[in-house]
């Protein structure tokens, strides 16, 4: 069967993206981004606009990518949380080189960034788990995240079993479950533009503090 996708175009019409009015540092820019999409969405919908893409490379060598959600940023980092023996954990453990992409389809827009992932403090991950809603903490203690189950049946089952366990108990954070921090070394910035002339400017990080700015050709 072959589908022909060939008419799905889109002309972009937003505002180009000039290294004139770039700030210095990239987490300037992501954050002026981010909050432009989050008043967009503000009073429409509850879009998880911190829903990101994080690739990561599988023990097989090859590039395996999935939708995780961002839970803090700043100039150290950005923050998401996971089950550690997942595949993305045992991946991030075996090689901590990643790369997390966001896509805001209304402000037609795409970043890009690649990091360093390391584990963040148990003390933040106390601190963000206490604050999850109980089912959440549940959850992560019923999944053994990527593991081959037998049934759907099987895991409401463990899920029942783990919600008597915690009947009217503080639930602690289970210690295989936890935050990882990417640190940038790579940051690019996607403005959609018309006729394909996309604006595309690149942060490239070349000392601790100092951020070279360049643009590619789209």
């Amino acid at each position: 069967m072959t589908v022909n996708l060939s008419n799905f175009r889109k002309n972009y019409t937003r505002s180009p993206l000039l290294e004139s009015k770039a700030p210095k540092k990239p987490f300037q820019l992501f954050d002026d981004w981010f909050q432009q999409e989050k008043s967009f969405h503000q009073k429409k919908d509850n879009e998880e606009i911190n829903a990101m893409s994080i690739s990561t490379i599988g023990e097989d060598g090859g590039p395996e990518t999935r939708v995780v959600l961002l839970k803090e940023y700043s100039e150290n980092g950005f923050i998401f949380y996971t089950n550690y023996y997942s595949l993305k954990g045992i991946a991030i453990q075996n090689t901590p080189k990643v790369c997390i992409s966001f896509y805001w389809k209304n402000m037609e827009r795409q970043i890009i960034i690649k990091g360093i992932t390391s584990k963040i403090q148990r003390k933040k991950s106390d601190e963000y788990f206490r604050n999850r809603p109980r089912e959440n903490q549940i959850g992560s203690w019923v999944s053994r995240q990527s593991m081959i189950i037998s049934s759907k049946e099987y895991l409401l089952k463990q899920y029942k079993k783990w919600n008597n366990f915690f009947h009217q108990k503080t639930i602690k954070r289970p210690f295989y479950w936890g935050g990882y921090i990417v640190k940038p070394y790579k940051m690019e910035f996607w403005q959609g533009q018309p006729n394909r002339l996309h604006d595309r400017l690149v942060y490239i990080l070349e000392k601790e503090t100092k951020w070279i700015l360049y643009r590619l050709s789209p």
